[in-house]
């Protein structure tokens, strides 16, 4: 059988009509519906039904595209990375990251003097981003990710750490115990119902501590803000401090506490079919910010493995 009287189908079936088909695969109409007819005819069974206005899938139609739409799909996916090989990346990657990655600005502009064909649209948003769904080919994401379809690349980690104010510390006192951590006010970040639990790690091991706080957000760089403001104590990435060991507007609480999962990865939809454009954007992030994430050098450098990430 002709694959592309297969192809053909599946695309009047995609775009709804022979006139949009056509039009796509850069043929004649009555080409088209050549080919639909041979395919009819070669499997003994109508496809479509037509009318003037429009077409319709018979009940064999919509089986046989059901079995035939993923396999069509797979050919075309599989010639356009062929296509790519070879050539120098071009066009736009759609990416997803919070506001406040340190260095982001600076490896996002030194990719672009690199590969001058790739352009970036970037999206820096708190919120939680569906790729699929709002069509975005990478994601930055901080914390912990669960397992699901979609396929993450581990960056590095920001240390996290109990910031305030000097204002704050001076009117409040400052702790000297995690036992004194409850009595205080906090800026919590996406906390329910005001409450968040703090796995902080220290001289002692591993302890937690519940916390209640009157300010809540979903935004870091509003966390820190606030805890700049002397609104109360913060539990803030250095990272989000863009990347200075300590803002000169907070002072660190507990020195040698540090606490939450402040591990950054690059996300991607799928790992069935990478556009070279955005594998490259990928590989560049993970090179370039994971040396700005990077702990002081132990021995080795290893590589990030592949993992699967929430969705």
């Amino acid at each position: 059988m002709d694959y592309n009287k297969v192809a053909h189908f599946v695309r009047v079936v995609e775009l709804g009509g022979f006139t949009a088909a056509a039009r796509a695969a850069g043929l004649p109409k009555s080409s088209v519906s050549r080919a639909v007819a041979l395919l009819e005819q070669e499997l003994g069974v109508r496809l479509l039904n037509r009318t003037t206005r429009q077409v319709a899938l018979t009940e064999a139609g919509q089986s046989y595209y059901d079995a035939v739409s993923g396999s069509v799909a797979s050919i075309d996916e599989a010639g356009a990375l062929a296509r790519e090989h070879g050539a120098a990346p071009r066009g736009s990657v759609r990416l997803t990251a919070p506001p406040d990655v340190a260095a982001l600005p600076e490896v996002i502009t030194a990719l672009h003097r690199a590969y001058p064909g790739v352009r970036v649209e970037l999206s820096l948003t708190s919120r939680y981003v569906d790729l699929v769904a709002e069509g975005y080919d990478l994601a930055l994401r901080a914390g912990t990710l669960e397992s699901s379809s979609l396929i993450a690349r581990r960056i590095g980690a920001a240390e996290l750490k109990l910031m305030a104010s000097p204002d704050y510390l001076q009117r409040r006192g400052r702790p000297t115990s995690l036992a004194e951590l409850p009595s205080h006010d906090w800026v919590l970040f996406r906390a329910a119902n005001g409450r968040a639990t703090l796995a902080l790690r220290g001289p002692d091991g591993k302890r937690e501590v519940t916390v209640t706080g009157r300010l809540i957000a979903d935004d870091m760089s509003f966390c820190r803000r606030a805890a700049e403001a002397g609104a109360g104590i913060a539990l803030l990435p250095i990272h989000a401090l863009n990347g200075r060991a300590a803002s000169p507007l907070l002072e660190q609480v507990l020195p040698g506490w540090t606490g939450g999962d402040g591990a950054i990865s690059v996300v991607l939809p799928s790992a069935r079919y990478v556009p070279a454009r955005v594998a490259l954007v990928r590989d560049y992030l993970v090179e370039h910010l994971g040396q700005a994430f990077a702990p002081a050098p132990r021995g080795g450098k290893g590589r990030p493995e592949g993992t699967r990430a929430k969705r």
